[in-house]
């Protein structure tokens, strides 16, 4: 056997970034990537007003601090997450032992879900937030089309990173499906 896409076959070939760009969870990656460059810049950059009344500023969403801050807190972390994970990609055809891509692939799967989470309690946090914000507390409409810009990329970034924990799931399947053939059918007995 020659070795898989996710074999040890490949192991420490060069270095090929148009495959790299090709792979769907690399492009998955890419986009979630986007999507918390959108969410967190949003709310940092339009997310919190002055009140006319009082000297100090206060957030968008329904004047209460804590749903800017966890949106920007979970998008700077989910534009973290993806910079670490790109570099796995990038590093992950270097890597000769099946159990350590499998473990590569086993927190991908984690992590990738973990994310999905906390988009959708972000989405929900936001959007409630949003729709109990009262228009006299804000109403030159400041800031309106950044706070939904965060609610609807919060709502996109739950399908990309669902879709790439799926991806994940799928390549593990194929680092297993690889391991018990290379039990099963060892090098040496091969023609």
């Amino acid at each position: 056997m020659e070795g898989g896409a996710y074999g040890a076959g490949k192991a420490g070939g060069a270095f090929d970034p148009y495959t790299l760009v090709r792979q769907p969870h690399t492009i998955l990656r890419v986009v979630s990537w986007v999507f918390s460059i959108v969410v967190f810049g949003s709310i940092v950059n339009e997310g919190y007003l002055n009140s006319p009344s009082e000297g100090e500023e206060f957030c968008i969403y329904n004047q209460n601090p804590n749903a800017c801050s966890y949106g920007v807190a979970v998008g700077v972390l989910a534009f973290l997450t993806c910079l670490l994970y790109l570099a796995l990609d990038v590093y992950f055809p270097q890597i000769s032992s099946v159990k350590d891509r499998k473990k590569a692939v086993l927190s991908d799967i984690g992590v990738s879900a973990f994310w999905a989470f906390l988009w959708f309690v972000g989405f929900c946090f936001l959007a409630n937030q949003w729709q109990v914000s009262k228009p006299k507390d804000n109403p030159l409409n400041e800031g309106t089309d950044a706070a939904r810009a965060a609610i609807a990329f919060s709502f996109f970034s739950i399908f990309t990173w669902s879709l790439t924990a799926a991806l994940a799931v799928r390549r593990f399947k194929d680092l297993t499906f690889q391991e018990e053939y290379s039990t099963l059918f060892p090098a040496s007995a091969q023609p």
